[in-house]
C-alpha cells in the first residue's frame, strides 16, 4: 500500500540580505521578498514500512507523474505483483497518462501492476500521506526557498532524516469511528419484509 499526496512550492529570495543575529538580538529578515516560480512535489508513502519518496520537479504534468511511477515499481518494490495507490482526484492520475509517458508495451506493464484508489473528493484526510504531507511542510518547507536545487537538496535530507528515525503513522481511525463522524457517507440500510411470511 502507497500513499500519494502532491503540491506545490514557491520559489521565494530575499530582496535585501537579512542581517545576521548578534548578542541579544536575533536574525533579522526583511518582509519582501521575491517570487520567481514554483516546484511540484510528489510525495509517495508507504506507512506500514514507513519510507517515503519525494519527487521534485518543475512542472506538474500527466508525464512527470507517471514517470514518477516507474521507479516505484522497477526499483523501489521489483518483487510486488500488485502495488496498491491511494490518490487524489487529479486529471493527472488516469490510467492514460500512462501512454502519454510510456510506449505501450511499457504503459500495459505499469498499469498491470498499479491498482489505482481514489480518495474521496470530501475526505482526502483518509489518506496517511496527508499527515506525512503535513509534516514535510512544517519541517522542510515553512521558509523561504529560493531555487529548485535549493529545493531539491532539502527534501531529500528531510527524506533522508525521516527514514533514519523509522518514522511510521500509528493510523487509529477505526470502521466504528468512521461509521460516526462519516454517517452521511454510509447508506441506512432498512430492514426489508419478507412477502413469503406471515406478519
Amino acid at each position: 500500500l502507497v500513499c500519494c499526496a502532491e503540491g506545490t512550492q514557491p520559489w521565494v529570495q530575499d530582496v535585501r540580505t537579512p542581517l545576521p543575529s548578534a548578542a541579544g538580538r536575533p536574525e533579522r529578515i526583511d518582509d519582501e521578498a521575491a517570487r520567481h516560480g514554483t516546484g511540484h512535489l510528489c510525495l509517495m508513502f508507504e506507512p506500514r514500512a514507513g519510507r517515503r519518496e519525494v519527487l521534485v520537479t518543475e512542472r506538474r504534468t500527466a508525464v512527470e507523474e507517471a514517470e514518477a511511477l516507474q521507479p516505484l515499481v522497477d526499483v523501489s518494490y521489483p518483487r510486488a505483483e500488485t502495488i496498491v495507490l491511494m490518490q487524489d482526484h487529479l486529471n493527472t492520475h488516469q490510467l492514460a497518462a500512462r501512454y502519454e509517458a510510456f510506449p505501450p508495451e511499457e504503459a500495459r506493464r505499469l498499469i498491470a501492476t498499479l491498482e489505482g484508489h481514489d480518495t474521496p473528493q470530501p475526505g482526502r484526510w483518509l489518506t496517511m500521506a496527508e499527515i506525512e504531507w503535513g509534516v514535510l511542510r512544517g519541517q522542510c518547507l515553512d521558509r523561504r526557498i529560493p531555487d529548485f536545487s535549493t529545493l531539491t537538496s532539502e527534501v531529500i535530507a528531510w527524506q533522508s532524516a525521516r527514514h533514519a528515525a523509522q518514522v511510521k503513522v500509528d493510523w487509529q481511525f477505526t470502521t466504528v469511528d468512521a461509521r460516526v463522524k462519516l454517517k452521511r457517507l454510509y447508506p441506512i440500510l432498512k430492514p426489508v419484509k419478507n412477502k413469503w411470511t406471515n406478519h
